[in-house]
């Protein structure tokens, strides 16, 4: 019997209830999730440093799924994923393009935030016809201001959440004014939504993997970005304290097709702090 043409349709509606799926390709069992509507260009989503699936804010993927395909999976190494977590962006970049392969897609969009934004700069690079269109927010360039220092920074403000018992992300996302702490605050609540099949956490040695692959990164040379032809969303917060906010409005004059969007009392996670007018951009970009 065949399927009705609603199931042809739509994958999972809800990130809450997306099934936690596996995929093997060059040798590595890669852990994903999608949702959304199964025609038209998939959105895949490339997350920051120390993140796995659980780490996505529901209220991001769920918007982007009402009209698009969303893809989110662990890195090499990383979460639920096997293998050894690489060292470089590049790498991460090679194993992104693997998995992405090995879904049968041609052609996607990107969503990069963080060290995901960084992975994607590369993707578009190294496989141009692969990308269709590209949102990098919280993120910077190659050699960027600042990028060197992403080790430091989170080593302190998680000793600094130990010893008070929060989430470090509520100081390295967000600001500290009231809207800042009340945006985080929320934030972490939105991340505890999804109650079951839930995704290992990532290990101290895939998280100092990467901490060693975004300190390259920082301290590379520039690279020449008027390469990037495929339109890009650059979006970040007004005072982001782990990537310089300087460095998206360089993104932006750099990148030849590329719009900007900053926002204000806003740290790292603007985009999260944010979400209801960053998912209407996002749709309208896409």
């Amino acid at each position: 019997m065949s399927e009705s043409p609603a199931v042809h349709r739509s994958l999972t509606t809800s990130w809450r209830d997306a099934p936690t799926r596996t995929l093997s390709a060059d040798g590595v069992r890669f852990a994903y999730r999608e949702l959304g509507p199964t025609t038209g260009v998939p959105v895949v989503f490339l997350t920051h440093l120390a993140a796995v699936l659980d780490n996505w804010d529901p209220r991001v993927v769920d918007g982007i799924a009402a009209e698009h395909r969303v893809v989110t999976f662990d890195n090499r190494g990383v979460g639920a994923s096997s293998g050894s977590t690489p060292r470089t962006i590049e790498e991460m970049a090679r194993d992104a393009v693997t998995f992405i392969r090995a879904l049968g897609f041609d052609q996607v969009d990107l969503f990069g935030f963080s060290m995901g934004g960084m992975i994607a700069q590369v993707i578009a690079q190294e496989e141009p016809h692969l990308v269709r269109r590209m949102i990098i927010a919280g993120t910077g360039p190659a050699g960027g201001v600042g990028i060197d220092k992403v080790t430091r920074i989170s080593y302190l403000d998680t000793a600094r959440g130990l010893l008070t018992r929060q989430d470090p992300k509520q100081f390295l996302f967000f600001t500290r004014t009231p809207n800042g702490i009340r945006a985080g605050k929320e934030f972490l609540a939105r991340l505890e939504e999804r109650t079951n099949d839930r995704d290992k956490a990532i290990t101290v040695r895939a998280f100092r993997a990467q901490l060693k692959a975004i300190h390259r990164w920082g301290l590379d040379k520039p690279a020449n970005l008027a390469t990037i032809h495929q339109p890009v969303l650059v979006a970040n917060g007004d005072n982001d304290k782990m990537v310089p906010t300087s460095n998206t409005v360089d993104l932006d004059r750099r990148l030849p097709n590329s719009q900007l969007v900053i926002y204000p009392d806003a740290g790292h996670g603007g985009v999260f702090q944010f979400h209801d007018d960053f998912v209407q951009r996002a749709l309208r970009f896409l």
